[in-house]
């Protein structure tokens, strides 16, 4: 038995950031619904990655919802929106992320909600909260990451912004949305009481950020300061970075740059005795050290380094890292057939329980494919 098994969701969310939260709680065993507009759909079915698609929906969209149910209903007829009212007062949790005042018209707001079932827990995402000048503007992933800073902290001092390539604000302020639903069920175990739960994709992703905004903070607010060229992280010094080695990179963390230095037999290196001068010359040091670690293999300084308990790393690709047997064993694969006779060939969910992998038990749903059976399940 899966943990949040007997947990009814409600998912009114679309794209990413809501249901990669409704995923999180269906993959620990939740029964997730997703209310669905008739035809096309939630927004997210038509976003695709380099335009794939699956039994009529985005891969997408196919990553993000397995393990849940579709029920469609169009929200402005009034005979619909009277069936979901009977669902929501049998629910535990809803979640939508439509802007502002969206859920105030349609009649599904928090108060309204709570009216029907107090012990509703109502969470939702939106993109800047809903005060302010930026609370009506489009919460989208990479337009976040420019507003909040985060891509001021990749790439190269030369470079332009350099966005992350992975929905990173999207996923992160799903893991919170999440978090939130799942404290606030644990709290109405005790209180009997529901609860409203709200997140934005920016305080989210300025969280994700909370180190190097404190440090910003503590330090007279100087400017992160990218490395010349192979910057990992703005606020720490030499040798963090990806070195270009013979046949591909090396990555080396955090470390004694004396030790480094002894371990490498580099004779540059050893006169940077004084810790301050990672920091103070960074670039002077990762310029020796790319001189130095372009003459051999990344295996062979992998075969020096490791041993001596420099923490370092190979640089692998997707092909690289799905051929090794370090990802092999994990066995994070999953294949989920589809009733096209397509399949979806994805990850798992990462969290094991009891040393049990969680692997899915249905792939994502048509649209409305369950409103027949839910409609009676529920007596709709």
């Amino acid at each position: 038995m899966r943990p949040l098994e007997g947990v009814l969701v409600l998912e009114f969310a679309q794209f990413m950031a809501g249901p990669s939260a409704g995923l999180k709680l269906a993959d620990l065993g939740a029964r997730v619904i997703k209310i669905e507009r008739p035809g096309s759909g939630e927004a997210g079915r038509g976003i695709a990655l380099k335009n794939l698609f699956l039994d009529g929906s985005s891969l997408v969209f196919h990553t993000a919802n397995r393990n849940k149910d579709s029920y469609a209903a169009n929200l402005k007829d009034p005979e619909d929106l009277e069936r979901v009212k009977k669902l929501i007062a049998q629910a535990d949790v809803m979640t939508h992320n439509f802007r502002p005042g969206v859920m105030e018209k349609i009649g599904l707001d928090y108060k309204t909600v709570q009216e029907i079932n107090p012990k509703m827990v109502y969470a939702t995402v939106t993109g800047y909260g809903t005060e302010g000048p930026w609370s009506k503007k489009p919460g989208q992933d990479l337009l976040v990451q420019s507003m909040s800073g985060f891509a001021n902290l990749n790439g190269d001092r030369d470079e332009d912004p350099v966005p992350v390539g992975a929905a990173i604000s999207d996923i992160i302020t799903g893991t919170h949305l999440a978090h939130g639903i799942l404290s606030s069920l644990l709290r109405r175990e005790k209180t009997n009481k529901g609860a409203l739960i709200e997140v934005s994709l920016l305080e989210s992703t300025l969280d994700l950020q909370f180190e190097f905004i404190t440090t910003y903070l503590n330090d007279g607010r100087k400017k992160p300061e990218r490395a010349k060229k192979g910057s990992a992280n703005p606020f720490l010094g030499a040798p963090y970075g990806v070195y270009k080695t013979k046949d591909g990179y090396l990555s080396l963390a955090m470390g004694s740059l004396i030790k480094l230095a002894e371990v490498l037999k580099c004779d540059a290196l050893k006169t940077y005795t004084d810790p301050e001068s990672c920091f103070t010359l960074r670039d002077e040091i990762m310029d020796i050290l790319r001189s130095f670690l372009i003459e051999k293999n990344t295996e062979e300084w992998l075969a020096i380094l490791e041993p001596a308990g420099i923490w370092c790393s190979d640089v692998y690709d997707y092909k690289e890292l799905l051929n090794h047997e370090g990802y092999k064993v994990l066995q994070m694969d999953q294949k989920l057939p589809l009733l096209s006779g397509e399949e979806v060939h994805t990850t798992r969910c990462p969290i094991r329980m009891n040393d049990e992998r969680l692997f899915s038990q249905k792939p994502a749903p048509r649209v409305g494919q369950h409103t027949a059976a839910i409609i009676k399940e529920f007596n709709l």
